[in-house]
């Protein structure tokens, strides 16, 4: 609750740091120091005052202390307005890190990749005096719109690994974890569903699909290009078990392995007897679906972490790179050896 003081019967004013100030018998700089972190103080002191900021519920004003400091603690993020679980996490999991660090979020969400678009939101973002951008729009046209642009701040893009100031997931290595399961329990014939085109994580995704299937030398099938949603799992489904001349799937997303597994139930065709199927991002209900979901982790609060250790290292003048973060199979009920024909 926000705590105001009365002056001479007036309104009331939010207080001040020199209402902390005065309540504890100290210089409002001994209270900015304590606000700021500084070492330049006794220990003693630090706690005095902090105990008197807690009593009295005082909370910086943001703006104020910008205009002060000179910075404003803000880091902007540009995303793509989706619902997805992994964009989602993501901005969630960076928020998280961010706050640990100091640090609060303004986030622009575009309303489409148009390259215009995307300069408008960052534009804005650098007119609030953001600090530094992170990127999270995984479409080939936002990324290589933002890697033309002259920005004078630090910015990390959440994409494709191997790009300079990128933070990424490794879903080749991801990908090819899925299908080097599928055929260590025997299936030589996979269907990829996969995500839209223009998202590079589906890209890279299906690539991880055919690099495995040509390492093992396995018959490549044409992946079904879908849309990320459960719907497109389920009409592939329908259209697939009509004359299925496979025994495995390996779904771009668990949205689409969901969906496919709806079909599965109304087609008559038994999960994993008949079909194994693998999804991709590990969602918190994949554990729950019938039967539960073999599929590939990716850990995005380390995600966060990375991330903004990233751009805190550049807003310090230094230069690092990251490996990218590699996904983990979670192996559940939905996979088995295959039936033979």
């Amino acid at each position: 609750m926000e705590v105001r003081v009365v002056v001479d019967g007036d309104l009331p004013r939010a207080l001040n740091i020199r209402d902390v100030a005065r309540e504890a018998g100290v210089s409002y700089q001994t209270v900015s120091r304590v606000l700021n972190g500084s070492d330049r103080i006794r220990e003693s002191t630090r706690e005095h005052v902090q105990s008197v900021i807690d009593r009295l519920g005082y909370r910086p004003n943001p703006v104020a202390r910008a205009l002060s400091t000179n910075r404003s603690r803000t880091i902007g993020v540009v995303t793509a307005q989706s619902a997805l679980y992994g964009p989602a996490t993501a901005v969630a999991a960076i928020e998280f890190a961010a706050r640990d660090a100091g640090y609060r979020l303004s986030i622009a969400n575009l309303r489409s990749g148009d390259p215009g678009e995307v300069r408008s939101s960052i534009d804005d973002l650098r007119s609030h005096a953001v600090e530094a951008i992170i990127v999270i729009a995984p479409q080939q046209q936002v990324l290589s719109e933002v890697a033309e642009m002259s920005v004078d701040v630090p910015i990390v893009a959440l994409g494709p690994s191997g790009e300079r100031n990128s933070m990424a997931m490794d879903q080749i290595a991801g990908a090819r974890a899925a299908v080097a399961h599928l055929a260590d329990l025997g299936h030589e014939f996979i269907v990829h569903l996969a995500g839209p085109q223009d998202w590079t994580e589906a890209e890279a995704r299906m690539a991880g699909y055919l690099r495995e299937l040509d390492a093992r030398d396995l018959r490549v099938r044409a992946p079904l290009l879908g849309d990320w949603s459960s719907q497109f799992g389920y009409d592939a489904g329908l259209s697939l078990l009509r004359m299925p001349d496979f025994t495995a799937v390996f779904a771009g997303n668990d949205s689409m392995a969901l969906g496919f597994l709806h079909a599965c139930r109304d087609r008559g065709a038994r999960v994993p007897e008949d079909i194994s199927v693998v999804g991709f991002d590990d969602i918190p209900d994949a554990a729950h679906f019938f039967p539960p979901l073999t599929t590939v982790h990716q850990d995005f609060v380390e995600l966060g972490r990375r991330t903004i250790g990233m751009l805190l290292a550049q807003l310090n003048g230094t230069e690092t790179t990251e490996e990218p973060l590699v996904p983990r199979l979670i192996v559940r009920e939905s996979t088995a050896a295959p039936r033979p024909f």
